[in-house]
């Protein structure tokens, strides 16, 4: 059998602005089959569930996309089955995912029947305390990530000029009529959002391997200051007018704005790197977007520019050790409650949803 890409993706992004979610971009539940949504708290087991249906799917020779959690991104927080039209996801906060079709299309799951519910009881006033203390870890966290966002907007706001928006959209163009051939009667393409990059409690991570799984032509864009959104909107544009589907990477710390775009039926995609996260490979091209901005601009501005850089850079280190201290606690209250879980019923929920999506 034939290696299955691996895709990974996130669906929710620690943001300046506190956790942004595009869970509702996970699946179309008007062209669903079945969503089934995980409700449980810690440690029940709705990971390990995911986890044991992806593969029984990719055993079974199906593609599976992989959501990873933002708070821990060895954890899922969701698996998507494009042939079947299907999905598993944790609905529980802060994704918290409601059905739209209730029973026709999304089914619920109480992991929470997993626990051992008398046990638990017993433990409720250490648990109460690990509770209080994760949210604040949280909150301090975002605050910073707002911080470093303001200061970073600074550098970005100094380099974005109007003559600058016209040269990253005249090279989106050129790109355009060499990569994208254009299709007679084209239906405008799909858009898709998925978040390839997220700050998390092991630092800024990108999934540059999940785009390299799709694609073979690598278009890296250096770009220390954020600003390949103004190129990305028109490849964007002028993908999806030809009637390519797309994927639509928002940054996670400006959601508002482009990181990424993926267009896997080219075999092309444009990926931001930085000094800090470098694209892992060898590109097919590699363009210089701070190169392009006003080098009197650069000059005049170089000490602001490298002031803004080293404090929005630690505002970011800060904000990633809380939330490395928020994990730290989420494995201690995960600790109190999976000796209390039996995951031989975690087990039969997994096979009764894994034999129920394989008679589709």
């Amino acid at each position: 059998m034939t290696a299955l890409p691996h895709i990974q993706y996130f669906l929710g992004a620690n943001s300046p602005t506190g956790f942004y979610s595009l869970y509702s971009q996970l699946l179309p539940p008007e062209q669903a089959r079945a969503i089934y949504i995980l409700k449980g708290g810690p440690g029940c087991g709705k990971s390990t569930l995911m986890g044991k249906v992806a593969a029984r799917m990719e055993q079974a020779g199906l593609q599976t996309e992989y959501i990873l959690c933002s708070g821990d991104p060895d954890s899922l927080d969701a698996v998507v089955l494009p042939q079947l039209n299907a999905a598993l996801v944790d609905g529980t906060a802060p994704h918290v995912v409601e059905p739209k079709y209730p029973g026709a299309v999304e089914r619920y799951v109480n992991v929470g029947d997993c626990y051992d519910k008398t046990a638990l009881w017993d433990l409720r006033s250490q648990i109460m305390a690990c509770m209080s203390g994760y949210q604040g870890c949280y909150q301090r966290a975002y605050r910073c990530l707002g911080a470093s966002a303001e200061i970073f907007e600074d550098q970005r706001g100094a380099l974005l000029t109007p003559s600058l928006s016209d040269k990253l959209a005249k090279r989106a163009r050129g790109i355009l009529l060499r990569e994208v051939p254009k299709q007679k009667a084209a239906v405008p393409g799909k858009i898709k959002q998925r978040f390839l990059g997220g700050v998390t409690h092991k630092g800024v991570l990108c999934l540059f391997e999940t785009a390299t799984a799709q694609c073979e032509r690598i278009y890296e864009l250096t770009d220390s200051c954020g600003l390949a959104h103004e190129m990305l909107l028109h490849l964007l544009a002028g993908a999806t007018a030809n009637g390519y589907d797309a994927v639509v990477c928002p940054d996670p710390m400006a959601p508002d704005r482009l990181a990424h775009l993926l267009l896997p039926q080219l075999s092309l995609a444009f990926l931001s790197s930085t000094a800090a996260l470098p694209f892992p490979g060898t590109p097919y091209r590699r363009i210089r977007l701070d190169a392009a901005a006003d080098r009197e601009i650069l000059r005049r501005n170089r000490p602001r520019l490298r002031f803004a850089k080293k404090v929005s850079s630690a505002l970011l280190e800060e904000g990633v050790a809380c939330l490395a201290q928020a994990k730290s606690m989420h494995d201690d209250l995960e600790s109190i409650y999976n000796p209390h879980v039996d995951f031989t019923l975690v087990d039969q929920l997994a096979d009764q949803i894994g034999t129920e999506l394989l008679s589709f």
